[in-house]
């Protein structure tokens, strides 16, 4: 860890879950006062805050009581009411990000046209609510201005463990322009690890998610043809400096996130890329905090895939492979002190999401799955954090582990990644594949 300047006063977090207990954790290294807002006294972050404000994440007088404790007040995700938040801010309570920052950035929806603005690229998309009220059968324009569908050619989803369908070539009269099945809906807001998504084959499938959502809450975006899903969590200070962990790769199981592998083997064009494309947001934004941002890497570049303006699940292997994590950065920028660039201490790290693989209830006489973490626990550099969650459904995040590696030659520590991974594996498996995540359809 970095040095720890002084900062000046008690930073507020508002959300109790893992996140937060990891900043938390980090607090407490720093000697940093962090006070929580949350509603359950058993939320991950209640053990380690140094005080509480027991209240809904969405109840604004509480976020007011909590303000009267704090210099800042920073948050764990971005599903705000930022209308009733407003006020406050109003008042003079200092949120940071500002709630003008984390406008765009509270949906997908706004993302992209935040992205369309800056000419940063993205898939293209559409509004679903477009296909309702298209006059006279005619097909609606599309509303994101990017690489066209006959540059980006055939396409596959976010989910890299399956194999992508093929496009048709016939496009239905019913989508905008250039756009042809398969698509992938989206949920505007509230949506994460699949849940609120559906893959789109056909008319068929159009019309059934039609008949379940409101339009106005959803888009759809084209698949992309992509050979890496790769993350960058960056961060920017009080005085405007931007500084960057590396760039990683992600990989996911059914749309929620297997395992991280830090840092990526990739040119410096295209790693500065990722920096310019954080840079532009973040100073366009006047951003102060950190911002968590999903690529799609392939045959047309550098993709921005989504925003989370947060801390994010694809930098948790900073804690210990960096000198400085991305919760240090969050309570530098948020602290008002300055940010410094993090260098990884370690050749490597690979980041496994400990998910649940069945049901346990918290009764359960196993339900934190003691065996399983005593047998991780017993391998060689390998560090758990275990969330304390109340109970286990199949894939809920549960704890992560990271291992740090040692061959310094990138295709040699690929190759130790994969066969740590598979260690794990075989003592913690993946949750069984019911169903499909990216066929169902939530938040209707």
């Amino acid at each position: 860890m970095g040095a720890a300047p002084t900062l000046p006063g008690a930073i507020g977090i508002v959300g109790g879950g893992q996140l937060a207990w990891m900043l938390a954790e980090a607090a407490q290294r720093r000697g940093v006062d962090l006070v929580v807002q949350t509603p359950n006294p058993h939320d991950p972050a209640v053990a380690l805050a140094s005080r509480v404000v027991q209240a809904d994440v969405r109840d604004a007088g509480a976020t007011r009581q909590l303000a009267q404790q704090c210099l800042a007040i920073s948050f764990e995700n971005e599903w705000l009411d930022l209308e009733a938040l407003a006020p406050l801010a109003a008042d003079g309570v200092c949120f940071l990000p500002s709630l003008e920052a984390l406008r765009p950035l509270v949906c997908k929806r706004s993302q992209r046209d935040l992205l369309q603005r800056l000419h940063l690229p993205c898939p293209r998309w559409f509004g679903l609510d477009q296909l309702r009220s298209s006059p006279g059968g005619e097909s609606p324009a599309p509303a994101g201005e990017g690489t066209s569908p006959t540059e980006q050619g055939a396409a596959c989803s976010g989910d890299s463990t399956s194999s992508p369908a093929s496009p048709s070539t016939v496009t239905s009269p019913g989508l905008p322009e250039g756009f042809a099945y398969p698509l992938m809906a989206k949920l505007a807001s509230g949506g994460y690890d699949g849940r609120g998504t559906a893959v789109l084959r056909s008319e068929a499938d159009l019309q059934t998610l039609l008949e379940q959502v409101n339009p106005a809450d959803w888009i759809v975006e084209e698949f992309v043809v992509f050979e890496q899903e790769l993350a960058l969590v960056a961060a920017r200070d009080q005085a405007g400096e931007v500084v960057c962990l590396p760039l990683v790769q992600t990989h996911q199981h059914q749309q929620v996130c297997d395992w991280v592998l830090a840092p990526v083997e990739a040119s410096h064009a295209l790693q500065q890329r990722a920096r310019n494309v954080a840079a532009s947001l973040l100073t366009a934004l006047d951003y102060v905090g950190v911002l968590s941002i999903e690529f799609f890497y392939g045959p047309q570049g550098l993709l921005v895939n989504e925003l989370a303006p947060r801390t994010h699940n694809s930098g948790h292997y900073s804690i210990e492979a960096c000198n400085l994590s991305q919760f240090d950065l969050q309570l530098l920028t948020v602290g008002g002190a300055r940010a410094g660039e993090p260098q990884l201490q370690v050749p490597g790290a690979l980041m496994v999401n400990l998910l649940g693989f069945d049901d346990r209830s918290p009764d359960h006489p196993d339900a934190d799955y003691p065996q399983q973490r005593a047998a991780l626990q017993a391998l060689p550099q390998l560090h758990i954090h275990w969330y304390g969650k109340q109970g286990s459904s199949v894939g809920r995040k549960l704890g992560h582990a990271t291992v740090l590696l040692e061959q310094q030659d990138p295709h040699a520590r690929r190759l130790e990644a994969m066969q740590r991974l598979e260690e794990i594996r075989r003592i913690w498996p993946l949750p069984p594949s019911a169903s499909s995540a990216s066929d169902s359809v939530h938040g209707a």
